[in-house]
């Protein structure tokens, strides 16, 4: 710690943990970093341990006015290297996460070698920490790491209810139809069908863990001081326009990947958090390839795929003829571990190259990539866009069907994928956007769309002025 820590604001920051949203919250500590900011970055304890195997002791023991805490999420103690159950841990959080940081905020708070604390930055579905920032008289801001429509979506689900839309009655629903209504009220919103809302909302169980934990979570953000958002005002302005009037504040900083570039200097700006250990020679790969000429293939940390649909996006990207790097993590076969046929490798040895995890954002500015078969992740969609990079979209749950429907049909710089994976489809709807007119108007919309992100980040752009106000109002 240096020795004018003390005279700092200091910012507490705690993220949900799991690897899409570790990203943008450490792009948020490195901008407050940068502008003077003592930062506590609080991990739960599995993904701290996680931090550690794939990082390195050095990186997790922080920065000068930077360190780590932990508070444990209350799962079993587990080892593996995977992202936990999405509905035992937010069941958990919200069983035993308040006690804990609350004894956290304490501690900090007495320990007269830190700067006073000046806010708490709590991820969007952490809302815990509004309860215990209250009983210590600090501010408390929610970071909506996820797209403003996601957002939007998931303040609908108490609405949803009532109108005695969901649950369904049957599990007919994934059949007959039923997720093709028309959800025609929601402010800001045009042209949504219950299949694009967040997927929580296919359900018949009015208890389901998710579709009540995000819909109080979402709400629960309106009762903070300010909410941040990971977006810019060009991508999503209609639906920002609908949320401001019964919000508090709203700094729009995105998307954060480019505003940290634009703005990060020093020593914390060499972070970047992985749960995985990144392989980089897939770069070296990539430099032997033709400009334009590679699909990148990446479903995100979550996402877990029957081996059949493996199996049928593996010989679809076979039968494309063009050269794919694809992402397959250890834990991303439901029931066992991703294994392809000895065929497919013979087929595509001289074009495809598979690796466990990537530096995603170095993969997506490479040259040579031409276009990203993504779950549509609000991390991979911003910073496909960023890079200008096209997208074929195969939205697994959570808000990436949201974002699936806004990449498609507002921002036209994707192609939905049927979630029932064909290989001839997967195929041809490669060879049509490599190949075809569709695929260089894509092209073009995401190239108009990457400058404009550049525009929202850049000294006096729209994202860089409301961090300005953001860091000014919390300093």
């Amino acid at each position: 710690m240096s020795g004018n820590s003390a005279a700092k604001p200091h910012a507490v920051l705690v993220p949900f943990p799991a690897q899409g949203h570790l990203i943008p919250m450490v792009q948020l500590a490195k901008l407050l970093h940068d502008r003077g900011f003592f930062v506590t970055f609080v991990n739960t304890e599995f993904n701290q341990k996680r931090l550690l195997r794939s990082r390195g002791l050095g990186w997790v023991q922080g920065f000068e006015d930077f360190q780590f805490e932990t508070i444990t999420e209350g799962l079993p103690p587990s080892d593996r290297d995977a992202t936990q159950d999405p509905a035992a841990l937010c069941e958990s959080i919200r069983k035993n996460c308040l006690p804990v940081f609350r004894d956290l905020l304490a501690k900090l708070v007495a320990n007269v070698e830190l700067p006073r604390i000046s806010c708490i930055v709590s991820d969007g579905v952490m809302s815990f920490a509004i309860d215990a920032g209250e009983e210590y008289d600090i501010p408390v801001v929610q970071f909506w790491t996820a797209s403003a429509c996601g957002f939007m979506g998931y303040l609908q689900f108490h609405e949803l209810i009532k109108r005695r839309i969901i649950p369904f009655k049957d599990e007919n629903f994934v059949k007959d139809g039923s997720l093709d209504k028309e959800i025609d009220w929601i402010p800001g919103m045009r042209n949504m069908r219950l299949k694009d809302m967040p997927s929580f909302v296919r359900t018949t169980d009015i208890d389901n863990i998710l579709l009540n934990y995000m819909g109080d979570e979402a709400q629960n953000c309106l009762k903070a001081s300010a909410i941040i958002i990971n977006t810019f005002s060009d991508l999503e302005r209609e639906v920002l326009d609908a949320i401001t009037p019964s919000s508090p504040p709203i700094y729009v900083v995105g998307p954060l990947n480019l505003l940290s570039r634009s703005i990060s200097k020093g020593q914390a700006s060499e972070f970047r958090p992985s749960l995985w250990r990144e392989d980089k020679s897939c770069l070296e790969w990539l430099d032997k390839q033709e400009e334009n000429s590679v699909i990148y293939v990446n479903y995100g940390s979550v996402t877990l795929i029957s081996e059949q649909h493996l199996e049928e996006f593996a010989w679809g990207l076979a039968y494309s003829k063009h050269p794919f790097l694809w992402i397959v993590r250890p834990d991303i076969a439901m029931g066992k571990s991703a294994v392809l046929p000895q065929e497919f490798f013979e087929e595509t040895k001289d074009r495809c190259l598979l690796t466990s995890w990537c530096p995603q954002e170095e993969v997506l500015c490479h040259p040579s990539v031409a276009v990203f078969l993504s779950h549509c992740g609000w991390n991979s969609t911003l910073e496909s866009l960023s890079a200008g990079v096209p997208m074929l979209c195969w939205p697994f749950f959570a808000e990436q069907q949201t974002n699936c429907r806004y990449t498609c049909m507002e921002w036209e710089i994707g192609v939905e994928v049927d979630h029932e994976v064909k290989r001839e489809e997967i195929a041809m709807v490669v060879r049509d956007v490599m190949e075809g007119e569709k695929g260089k108007k894509m092209k073009a919309k995401a190239s108009e769309w990457k400058e404009k992100a550049k525009e929202a980040t850049r000294i006096g752009g729209s994202s860089y002025d409301d961090f300005d106000r953001f860091v000014t109002v919390i300093h």
